[in-house]
């Protein structure tokens, strides 16, 4: 089994992300990232919907892990990863299909930003927290990701979710917008793909709809966070 498997349901592609709390390292972003090539030049997909196959976590984002190893015996790691992981959410955040993030576990940290760099969320209600803990680990989000957490999470509660550092539930989150609809596991896969399929648009249309959405977020990625990675070169 791979790090990522798909199958098709109709027009929507239903991918499973196989990598234990699918933390991010560069392995993770490349498989991810080939798979979207995959989806996009390789099937007639129009939706894409992530889950994840662990029991209770959807992906804990960074991985601290490997990265502070990595940094320490490479210094140039501190650089080329924020920037792989950069592309990453571009990729999702701008993919030619409308695209759903089933948070069937916890979402923590990086994993957030990614979540909501996609189009809709939906998410697990009786196990999970949704939690960016940065301002406690003391790594600030770089501009591209702030921005991309604006598009998903309203002004007044991302201010509080970041600065509390705090677990919040499905209920909270759909409270609040954050995820479309906050399910029992039991039913949130059949939740979110009848949701889906009231989705099946054109993939070029829904690209430059994105494009031009989310025009402001890619000004901010383009011209912030290269000098951010510059000001904050260990």
């Amino acid at each position: 089994m791979g790090m990522f498997e798909y199958t098709l349901d109709g027009h929507a592609a239903l991918v499973t992300m196989n990598s234990g709390e699918n933390r991010f390292n560069f392995e993770f972003i490349a498989a991810f990232l080939d798979l979207l090539d995959e989806l996009e030049n390789q099937t007639p997909a129009t939706v894409l919907v992530v889950k994840s196959a662990h029991e209770k976590i959807w992906s804990n984002g960074i991985d601290l892990d490997w990265l502070v190893p990595a940094v320490a015996g490479n210094p140039k790691a501190a650089r080329t990863f924020p920037l792989a992981l950069m592309k990453l959410l571009r990729r999702v955040l701008t993919y030619p299909m409308v695209t759903i993030a089933a948070i069937n576990g916890h979402v923590f940290a990086g994993a957030v930003v990614l979540a909501c760099a996609f189009d809709f969320r939906f998410m697990r209600s009786d196990r999970g927290f949704f939690c960016v803990p940065e301002v406690d680990i003391q790594i600030p989000f770089m501009p591209g990701m702030e921005a991309i957490l604006r598009k998903a999470i309203p002004r007044y509660k991302l201010i509080e979710m970041q600065l509390s550092g705090g677990r919040y539930t499905a209920s909270e989150c759909e409270a609040h917008h954050v995820v479309v609809k906050a399910c029992h596991l039991d039913d949130l896969m059949d939740e979110v793909m009848t949701f889906a399929r009231g989705y099946n648009k054109d993939r070029k249309v829904v690209g430059i709809m994105k494009q031009v959405s989310y025009k402001a977020i890619l000004d901010v990625m383009d011209t912030e966070d290269e000098p951010y990675l510059e000001a904050n070169r260990p």
